[in-house]
């Protein structure tokens, strides 16, 4: 039932009709309606969730390379993560996660657009990875004072930056992300780094999907113990993922729960990090719901003729 409240607003719900105040405004709307969803509605649904999960599992990877992030990040990079999964050449939605991905659509993710790092670090470089799958950054010479841009906050009190690149093995079907190599690149207020080769000599498992980030630390140095103080903050961050690649055997779907056992040795080490990660049940219900997804053949007709890839004799164009 609707009602007139003491301000003279209609609160309240007449049929299929709902009234509410906003500030000073009577608003009226439809009544909210249930929808049945149709299974491909249903799978979009599942794949953003998984999207929303794997971005998630990517952010925590990170955190200590990008160390805070802006309040657009958790959108942001779902976003790019569904956009790569969605651009998939090899299965369909609703059986398929980031390794199955068009993983171009990730490389450049900003961790922090308060401060991208496209912005910050002005200064050339190129990445390659060799027979034996090792990655090299041939990254060019560095002037404090003309390569990179901070704010003047922060250039008032700097005393050093570090130029950090992180590389994480992610493997989404078995649950678990691990800490592969850091290299650390410092550079002092007004000092210069000469062009040079920053090799990962770490040759990770055929079943990894690999990522490689770089960050921009700014110190402090104080007159205290402790030497430097970090001077980031959601301001000033900057990190972004400058490669990706591939599993070589990402390996299959699970079929339940994943249990991972560990080495003493990796216990040890403590760079092997279990995921927390939903996709894989997402996947498992889905599946168990509507069962594996089948596209039905296109009807052909008499007017179809048969496509032709090269067209003889007329110029093909990959521009």
């Amino acid at each position: 039932m609707a009602k007139v409240d003491n301000r003279g607003m209609v609160r309240g719900t007449a049929g299929s009709v709902v009234y509410r105040r906003y500030r000073e405004m009577n608003i009226i709307q439809g009544k909210p309606r249930k929808f049945k969803q149709t299974s491909e509605s249903i799978r979009a649904s599942t794949e953003f969730g998984l999207s929303s999960s794997t971005a998630a599992v990517i952010r925590r990877a990170f955190q200590p390379a990008y160390v805070h992030h802006d309040g657009q990040a958790v959108s942001r990079s779902t976003q790019l993560v569904y956009r790569g999964i969605r651009g998939s050449l090899t299965r369909q939605v609703g059986e398929r996660d980031l390794h199955d991905a068009d993983l171009k659509s990730i490389i450049g993710m900003e961790f922090n657009n308060n401060s991208p790092v496209s912005a910050v670090l002005q200064v050339n470089h190129r990445i390659e990875r060799d027979e034996q799958g090792r990655i090299r950054v041939l990254m060019g010479a560095l002037n404090e004072r003309t390569d990179l841009r901070v704010p003047l906050s922060i250039d008032k009190v700097v005393s050093k930056y570090c130029i950090r690149f992180s590389l994480i093995g992610f493997n989404f079907r078995k649950e678990y992300y691990e800490y592969l190599e850091v290299k650390d690149l410092e550079l002092n207020k007004y000092g210069e780094l000469e062009a040079q080769e920053i090799w990962f000599e770490t040759q990770p498992a055929p079943e990894q999907l690999l990522m490689l980030s770089v960050s921009v630390l700014a110190y402090r140095k104080t007159r205290m113990d402790e030497g430097y103080v970090l001077l980031n903050s959601k301001e000033f961050s900057p990190s972004a993922l400058i490669a990706v690649y591939a599993a070589e055997e990402p390996g299959e779907y699970p079929s339940g729960p994943v249990n991972m056992e560990l080495s003493e040795a990796q216990l040890a080490q403590e760079t092997i990090c279990y995921m927390g990660y939903a996709g894989n049940r997402l996947l498992r219900d889905l599946e168990r719901k509507f069962g594996p997804y089948i596209i039905a053949p296109k009807k052909r007709t008499t007017h179809d003729k048969e496509p032709q890839l090269f067209p003889v004799g007329k110029r093909v164009s990959f521009s």
